[in-house]
């Protein structure tokens, strides 16, 4: 997916030659320290953040070699799941699903809910059964839990169709047992739907609990990138040695 990434912002050289492939099926946890890189590892998968040097690859086209149209088109193929869960609150469920298929339709027929195509509102149906919400379809946002707007916000990525999942922290805000779901929910949209998913983690006992393989980062670059049940005690714990050192 992303080979030799280089990013540097300023003095502070953030990513130091980074690889990693993600195979579709595949839940890949990313784990480090806060500042390691990971989120802009996974900016610059996509571009969303533009790489110094290297280059990262959605269905077979190099990224570095696209720009306006074709680099949109391109992106189509990664769905984003972020930390703070963007959802538009006094819109329901269903609504905020919909806006998971705004890069596949005209702009013109996306200005309002009632603007989507059937096939889109059915398409978002299926996203929510999908993630055990079709019971809240018609509920606001801003009612739900914080467990309940995640799985919402995953049904949305799912509605667009992609083929990779890219989930940056996505369950750094929730309580023990939501975050639990979301993993699962997660784990099982990888091997069930056969999506490349990629996260970024801060939690260790949910990467080596959920993820079927694990890279770990530090100041910049991959320290290791195996199974997950062949990750040691030792190797995660070195990964946040330099802060009990600090």
């Amino acid at each position: 997916m992303i080979d030799g990434i280089h990013k540097r912002f300023g003095a502070n050289q953030v990513l130091k030659g980074v690889g990693l492939k993600l195979d579709r099926g595949e839940l890949l946890a990313v784990l480090g320290a806060n500042g390691c890189g990971k989120s802009t590892l996974l900016r610059c998968a996509i571009r969303l953040l533009d790489p110094d040097a290297g280059s990262s690859r959605l269905g077979g086209r190099d990224l570095a070699l696209l720009k306006g149209k074709e680099l949109r088109l391109a992106r189509r193929e990664a769905a984003v799941v972020f930390q703070q869960i963007a959802l538009v609150k006094r819109r329901s469920a269903l609504d905020n699903v919909c806006c998971g298929a705004l890069g596949r339709i005209p702009l013109r027929r996306s200005l309002t809910p009632a603007a989507f195509p059937h096939e889109v509102v059915q398409r978002a149906t299926i996203a929510l059964q999908r993630v055990g919400m079709l019971d809240r379809a018609w509920q606001p946002a801003q009612t739900l839990s914080g467990g309940q707007a995640q799985r919402v916000a995953i049904a949305r990525a799912y509605c667009q169709q992609a083929s990779v999942i890219l989930a940056d922290e996505p369950v750094s805000a929730l309580d023990p047992r939501a975050a639990e779901e979301v993993m699962t929910l997660l784990g099982d949209l990888a091997h069930n739907d056969g999506l490349g998913v990629l996260t970024v983690l801060h939690q260790p006992d949910l990467a080596l609990r959920h993820a079927d393989r694990i890279v770990g980062m530090r100041v910049g670059e991959v320290v290791f990138d195996k199974p997950s049940p062949e990750v040691t005690p030792q190797e995660v714990d070195a990964l946040y040695q330099h802060l009990r050192e600090t």
